[in-house]
């Protein structure tokens, strides 16, 4: 039988828990804590490898190892008992890194610098340690809001289906920018055009791939919206299908929208607002990928900043940062509504969950 882990990182400084290790109870929902690891500043946000063998984590700083950078983290993970080790770290290539995620050969890390607004690849070696980034871009220009926009803000960098294209959407730019990857030479290699336009102010910040790889959906933390692109796998453009609120009709307060996932048959799509604190479930027209606002369910805490599904997708996981817990949710695969599972844990500052399952 399968055991379902489920990693949980955190804003914590160096000396404290930053990462914690659940085994997930797929009847009940309840999360039972194996591991901790402390000693890593603010693993706010880490991807895993396809063959589940190491768990690569940010380090949102501004300044690392006496330069003005953040880092990476290199961990293996023991399949068997959950439990990480550490590998080593490296530089991001810039400040305030928030997004790192994996090109699909799994030769190479992808990370966005939020604070510095650019993006880096890392090279992996055979042992799931990390080398010196081999190529950084710095992102260039602005938009409208002169508070959040004055510069460039990568938020995430994401591969798509075919290996051949990364889109990093900046918030800065109110673009989701776009690279060749060169995966001999080690390049972000940039394209022209260099991207897909949002609207102006809307912030994009996490943008996901449909499974058959015609369809890409982009979230904007200051528009509170999902835009559905079509997607072109030949040239790597995007092109503007529809773009929907992630707020029910009539709110007015403040909010701000940050992570999306599918579901694993991709039916439904996901998205959390902070704020107005909830998760909005939308239901995915198979044919166009267009997108149907369901419900906005409640996030049982404050500032749902990241969530995840389980692999069986039977369980929605949210972790609440301003209001320290980590709450489970069923998740019904007909109508893709949500509903209080009855567990939680709690976690000073939890930014990012993921779940995998192991035979």
């Amino acid at each position: 039988m399968a055991t379902t882990w489920v990693y949980v990182g955190a804003y914590a400084k160096a000396e404290e828990i930053g990462l914690r290790v659940y085994r997930l109870d797929t009847r009940s929902g309840a999360l039972v804590c194996v591991h901790e690891v402390g000693g890593v500043a603010n693993p706010s946000f880490f991807t895993i490898s396809a063959d589940q063998q190491y768990l690569y984590a940010v380090n949102e700083v501004a300044e690392f190892a006496g330069d003005k950078a953040g880092g990476v983290t290199a961990f293996a993970l023991d399949r068997t008992t959950g439990a990480l080790r550490l590998l080593n770290q490296q530089s991001s290539g810039g400040t305030g890194p928030c997004y790192v995620s994996l090109e699909r050969t799994g030769r190479y890390a992808l990370v966005a610098n939020y604070g510095s607004g650019g993006v880096a690849m890392l090279p992996i070696e055979r042992d799931g340690s990390l080398s010196p980034a081999c190529d950084v871009v710095q992102h260039r220009g602005g938009s409208v809001d002169p508070r959040r926009q004055a510069g460039p803000h990568a938020h995430s960098i994401v591969v798509d289906p075919g290996n051949a294209y990364a889109h990093a959407p900046d918030l800065g730019l109110d673009k989701v920018l776009r690279y060749r990857l060169d995966l001999e030479a080690g390049r972000l290699v940039p394209t022209d055009p260099a991207g897909a336009a949002l609207a102006v102010g809307s912030g994009p910040r996490h943008m996901i791939f449909h499974p058959h790889g015609r369809l890409a959906y982009v979230v904007t933390e200051m528009g509170n919206t999902v835009t559905v692109f079509a997607y072109d796998a030949a040239s790597g453009a995007l092109a503007e299908q529809q773009t929907v609120s992630t707020l029910p009709a009539g709110y007015t307060g403040t909010s701000y929208a940050a992570d999306i996932h599918l579901a694993p048959d991709a039916r439904f799509l996901y998205a959390s607002n902070r704020g107005h604190d909830s998760i909005a479930v939308f239901a995915v027209e198979a044919a166009s990928g267009r997108l149907e606002l369901i419900e906005t369910a409640s996030c049982g805490g404050a500032f749902p900043r990241n969530f995840g599904l389980d692999p069986s997708g039977a369980f929605l996981l949210c972790a609440n940062q301003n209001s320290g817990n980590v709450v489970v949710f069923r998740r019904d695969p007909g109508t893709g509504r949500l509903s209080p599972a009855g567990h939680e844990v709690s976690v000073d500052r939890p930014v990012c969950v993921r779940a995998i399952a192991v035979a």
